[in-house]
């Protein structure tokens, strides 16, 4: 008879995550943590039904119903179970109201619970990242009718009430050159402002409101002239007949999240400031979805590790368990070593954002927090695609079989190094941003240092900084050489402020008898903390000739 391997088994997501509890155990007051840990726990448990549901029955996708039986437009979108299920647990759990809660805390707290709830959300969390940041860019505007109308909304913690909100930004000239988007504002007479136009891609179509991006008739070209409009999607129960769905995109991955090409043939939309530097006014919601992505990225690393870990105990081969072959040990330890560092760098970015927002941060943190985000959403973007990749190796043929559930995991973390800007797109904010972030971050490592215990990875987190700077004296005045190396530097600034936030965990941890994340720290630094290149413009020109 034929011998069976056994499938991996998810542990609880919580109760067993070490990462996250430690965090959270030097992070977070004691008394904060009875209502956070029910919901963490609760949590928990749903991703586990989710993970037995996607290992047990067929994958659906959303599907676009255009018209009713009796011949009307409806434009409807069919969901899958996870999304039906979105707004029960996205209020029940306070996944989305406990960042906006009157404390420094608030959105570590907030992006705990989202940690625990992503991947078994089915990429629910993507409007509902879009809504934090349209919550957000309303509080930042001072509308105080937008804010009153919307903001009890979206944070409610009531399912009858709640309402999803997307951002249009994207057109078909392009994603991140905004400057170029077409669609109109018009003004009828009676003063109702409403767009015209198409919006490319609309990942929280939806939802029950949007903030996009219009060019008031009349005004200008370029970025500067473009004006953030508010509007709602829905008439009662209808979806608004000036809102046409044109399809829905057929994806890489993310598949279970219905994002679609649409048109506004004069949708009503509200200015949400001033008529004219929109871009601005996204601004401030961009520290939140680029932490989001993050945050997002991070938990699809822990579950390929967590499941290639438990088959890897499980699994037989050449007469040994995975887990005794030392090859196959020292590959898992890498993995569990990098998420361990962009674990660190992506929380203290969640927290960073709380306590800048209620104004417990420090004088240099409202710099650093502009500096890290960008910084920890690219680097985490790719490092999700890698870590995916080698989980899914682990796995051997299974890891390319649908059915496993294990495939989705590579296919989902594409869109990370995508999504709220791609690399090369953050890499180059990041050179906007390193100004005054450079030396907020050498005054934040300092801090971070002086609190561990490892003198060796110390000294190499200083020099791979140090070579950061003197790539920065030597490029800065050569504008092309700092662009073409600018990926080079931020994988570089990530990794130095990724290790000494993993120092100062493994520091606390030490002294509390776990010594597991000192060896995550000592791993990691061994992978190499400098990724600076030095680019030759003569050779990029001669391999991209014709």
């Amino acid at each position: 008879m034929d011998f069976l391997q056994d499938a991996p088994v998810l542990s609880h997501p919580f109760r067993n995550d070490r990462t996250l509890r430690s965090t959270l155990d030097r992070t977070l007051p004691a008394d904060r943590r009875a209502e956070l840990d029910a919901d963490l726990d609760a949590l928990g448990d749903y991703a586990l039904t989710a993970w037995e549901r996607t290992t047990t029955t067929t994958r659906r996708k959303p599907e676009l119903i255009r018209w009713d039986g009796w011949g009307r437009r409806v434009d409807r979108i069919e969901l899958t179970p996870a999304w039906q299920e979105g707004a029960a647990l996205t209020t029940r759990h306070a996944i989305l109201a406990a960042g906006h809660a009157d404390s420094p805390h608030a959105r570590l707290e907030e992006f705990a619970r989202v940690y625990l709830y992503h991947v078994a959300s089915e990429f629910y969390t993507c409007p509902l990242a879009m809504t934090d940041g349209a919550a957000t860019a309303l509080k930042a505007s001072g509308h105080r009718e937008l804010i009153e109308r919307a903001l009890p909304r979206f944070l409610s913690r009531d399912p009858a009430t709640f309402w999803l909100s997307g951002q249009w930004m994207t057109e078909t000239a392009g994603g991140s050159d905004v400057g170029r988007t077409g669609t109109v504002a018009r003004r009828d007479t009676d003063g109702q402002w409403r767009l015209h136009g198409r919006k490319w891609f609309s990942s929280a179509v939806v939802g029950e409101a949007a903030l996009a991006l219009a060019r008031p008739e009349g005004a200008g070209e370029g970025a500067g002239a473009l004006a953030l409009f508010y509007v709602e999607t829905m008439d009662g129960t209808q979806r608004r007949p000036e809102l046409v769905i044109d399809r829905l995109k057929d994806k890489l991955g993310t598949h279970e999240l219905p994002t679609a090409e649409i048109r506004l043939e004069g949708l009503p939309a509200w200015p949400v400031g001033e008529l004219a530097h929109g871009v601005r006014q996204v601004a401030p919601m961009l520290n939140v979805t680029r932490t989001w992505n993050a945050v997002c990225a991070v938990a699809s690393m822990a579950r390929a590790i967590a499941l290639a870990r438990d088959y890897a105990r499980r699994r037989s081969a050449f007469g040994r368990r995975l887990i005794e072959l030392p090859l196959h040990a020292h590959t898992l330890a890498d993995l569990q070593a990098s998420f361990e560092a962009a674990f660190a760098l992506t929380f203290e970015v969640a927290h960073l954002l709380g306590r800048v927002e209620h104004g417990a941060a420090e004088p240099h943190e409202a710099a650093l927090l502009r500096l890290l985000t960008p910084l920890a959403k690219l680097w985490t973007g790719k490092l999700a695609v890698e870590t995916c990749s080698e989980a899914l190796e682990c796995f051997g043929g299974a890891g390319y079989v649908e059915d496993t559930g294990l495939p989705q995991l590579l296919r989902d973390a594409q869109v990370y190094a995508i999504w709220e800007g791609t690399t090369n797109v953050l890499s180059l904010d990041t050179l906007r941003g390193i100004g005054e972030g450079l030396g907020a971050l050498r005054t934040a490592v300092s801090q971070w240092l002086a609190a561990g215990d490892d003198p060796a990875s110390a000294r190499a987190i200083r020099i791979a900084l140090d070579d950061a700077s003197a790539f920065l004296d030597r490029q800065g005045g050569h504008r092309d050489a700092l662009e073409a190396g600018a990926r080079g530097l931020a994988f570089t600034l990530a990794c130095c402020a990724a290790a000494a936030l993993l120092a100062r965990q493994a520091a606390w941890a030490s002294a509390r008898g776990d010594t597991r994340p000192a060896a995550a720290l000592r791993r990691f630094v061994q992978l190499g903390l400098d990724r600076l290149r030095w680019p030759d413009a003569g050779d990029t020109a001669r391999l991209l000739a014709d």
